[in-house]
């Protein structure tokens, strides 16, 4: 083994950090029309600042050994506030806990990490993660989180039964957080929980994923929507479904809520992840679909299909085949940038505007559902563009 001094390590640790978080990140072209990638994933646990992964003391790391290691980066919520792109990741460490670490940037693209997010605790809670991050019109930004904890009702050699509950928080500027209580709905167990950014009639409107196991939904039927009263003593007394899982589709497993919608001109804008079986297992991708701008509980377009599905290294990591985002962020222009993460291990950035968005929704063809009606889709489009091309010659 090669041997090298406690200086030496640091410097090299120190020296191939800056050389990841200095690095310029590029749009791969032409893209789908639809959105563009980027070239690089813009967070990894290797962008983590070494200071939260060693020991910098000689005397208690004479090898400068990392201590506390990252395993992964992925799922983050995201925020605009005060000109500045804000996510607040999920960081999973070596022993499997995740926490929740704020990243900035000034250009929504390139992100460096500021601080570990510590949330007020709940007694008898083990994990907390996929935070989406919602800047209310009650001038809060709340966030609401899965908050795990062992199913207290499973047998003691039982060591994997969880069960999953919407935690909430809010903050004033996104690193001291007052902790709310529980969202309390009548499904057992609650994952995917989004809050909307704007009162309807009055009232707090959230997307919930009614489930009845930690893992399987059972017979909840997809996204549904509630109303409460207020943050501080949240209940949703009646789940409504908003958008079902369908046999035979991207969702037919079951599908959830992601980032938080985006008014646009046309509607409200949603990412949310569908999920499928498959020989190797799950696949994760994500859809839009567009609600009405006046009544959100009301769905207006719903293009057929995924918007992401993995792609090349996406699809592999520590849960494969998966790609989830629970943050987007509209700019003033239009720019939107959606965040995603790719098989529980990294995360990435797709760049579009709300103008090409609103253009897929409501001019892609629904999901025919059965092959003869989405062959005739193909069909004439195929007809369709060669009369343009006749016409043109």
């Amino acid at each position: 083994m090669i041997e090298l001094s406690f200086a030496q390590r640091k410097a090299l640790v120190e020296e191939e950090y800056e050389r990841l978080v200095s690095r310029r990140n590029e749009p791969i072209l032409p893209g789908n029309g639809i959105f563009v990638r980027y070239r690089y994933p813009i967070l990894t646990g290797d962008h983590v600042p070494p200071t939260w992964r060693y020991d910098y003391n000689p005397e208690t790391n004479p090898y400068f050994m990392e201590r506390l290691g990252i395993n992964a980066v992925f799922n983050a919520g995201a925020i605009k506030f005060d000109d500045t792109y804000y996510l607040m990741c999920r960081v999973e460490g070596h022993d499997r806990k995740s926490f929740f670490a704020l990243a900035e940037s000034s250009d929504g693209i390139h992100f460096t990490f500021t601080t570990p997010v510590l949330i007020p605790d709940v007694p008898g809670e083990t994990n907390l993660y996929d935070m989406r991050l919602t800047l209310h019109e009650d001038g809060w930004i709340y966030g609401i989180f899965c908050a795990e904890r062992k199913d207290p009702d499973a047998p003691p050699t039982d060591t994997s039964s969880a069960v999953a509950r919407a935690g909430i928080a809010r903050s004033k500027d996104l690193v001291h957080w007052e902790r709310l209580p529980d969202l309390v709905t009548p499904s057992p167990q609650q994952r995917n929980v989004v809050l909307h950014p704007e009162f309807v009639n009055g009232k707090y409107l959230l997307y919930t994923r009614p489930q009845e196991g930690f893992i399987d939904t059972g017979s909840g039927a997809g996204i549904c929507y509630g109303f409460c009263d207020s943050m501080e003593h949240p209940v949703v007394n009646e789940e409504h479904l908003l958008d079902s899982k369908v046999y035979h589709t991207i969702k037919e497993v079951k599908n959830g809520a992601g980032a938080p919608p985006v008014k646009t001109p046309a509607g409200w804008l949603h990412v949310a992840h569908g999920v499928r079986g498959t020989a190797a297992g799950l696949r994760y991708v994500l859809y839009a679909f567009l609600t009405d701008r006046e009544d959100p509980t009301k769905v207006i377009a719903r293009p057929g299909g995924f918007l992401i599905a993995p792609e090349g290294e996406e699809r592999v990591g520590d849960v494969s085949n998966v790609v989830f985002s629970n943050g987007m962020i509209a700019d003033e222009d239009g720019r939107l940038l959606i965040y995603y993460a790719s098989s529980d291990t990294r995360l990435h950035v797709a760049e579009t505007t709300i103008e090409r968005m609103v253009d897929y929704c409501l001019h892609t063809p629904e999901d025919g559902l059965r092959t003869h009606e989405c062959t005739t889709q193909r069909l004439s489009l195929i007809a369709h563009n060669r009369r343009l091309l006749r016409s043109s010659h």
